[in-house]
């Protein structure tokens, strides 16, 4: 066993100042994602880390950018989202082509570096700035002028890597409609169980040999007699 000092439990706390802890109930984002995503709505924020368990830690500046955060909640609808674009037309693997092509989608930010280098022309990939109350499109289509004078249509497919799920209860970003917790349980109302009994041997021949048989008489009295 080994004894720790207050003074240096105090020194190790003072690493955490303004540090706010978070967990995803659903699934994980990728964490550049996350970064990019908390670092474009919460500019007070230092540094962000993670752990393997699923925790993340959000420091901020200060006391009060934090306070802020926790009291505020999450109440934005537009999300930093890395897009790929398929089927680009090679003419368009240029800053002001991906911006161009890009800004059908969201508000272009940056492509990533192979995108930038040319040396993967599978697709293009993109970061965006989305609007999620937006309706996201799958595709896009490019108008290309000729040297004739004339011009020619273009789709370009879009995939998203990541969107945070909205719920359609509070309207907020991070947890999807069922998971609302401003949403009201809806108790079921009780179901009455009927339980079959079986009537056995005995009871069956005491009931057969209190019965009468009734016979129907095919006499008919006239009306009036």
């Amino acid at each position: 066993m080994v004894t720790t000092s207050i003074d240096m439990i105090r020194n190790g706390s003072s690493r955490w100042k303004n540090t706010a802890v978070g967990y995803f109930l659903g699934k994980r984002p990728y964490f550049h994602h996350l970064n990019a995503y908390v670092r474009s709505i919460w500019p007070a924020i230092r540094e962000v880390t993670a752990t393997v368990t699923g925790f993340y830690f959000f420091q901020f500046k200060t006391e009060a950018a934090m306070e802020e955060v926790i009291e505020g909640g999450h109440g934005c609808s537009k999300v930093p989202v890395w897009i790929k674009l398929r089927h680009l037309p090679v003419e368009l693997w240029t800053t002001d082509g991906l911006s161009t092509v890009a800004s059908g989608i969201g508000k272009p930010l940056y492509p990533d570096a192979i995108t930038r280098a040319c040396t993967r022309l599978d697709f293009a990939r993109v970061c965006v700035m989305l609007d999620i109350n937006s309706k996201l499109p799958r595709h896009v289509i490019i108008m290309i002028p000729l040297e004739n004078g004339g011009e020619t249509a273009c789709k370009v497919d879009v995939e998203y890597e990541w969107v945070p799920p909205k719920c359609k209860n509070c309207m907020s970003l991070g947890h999807a409609t069922t998971a609302c917790p401003d949403s009201k349980k809806v108790e079921k109302p009780p179901i009455s169980v009927v339980q079959k009994r079986t009537m056995s041997p005995r009871s069956s021949s005491l009931l057969r040999r209190r019965m009468l048989p009734v016979r129907c008489s095919k006499r008919r009295t006239k009306l009036g007699r």
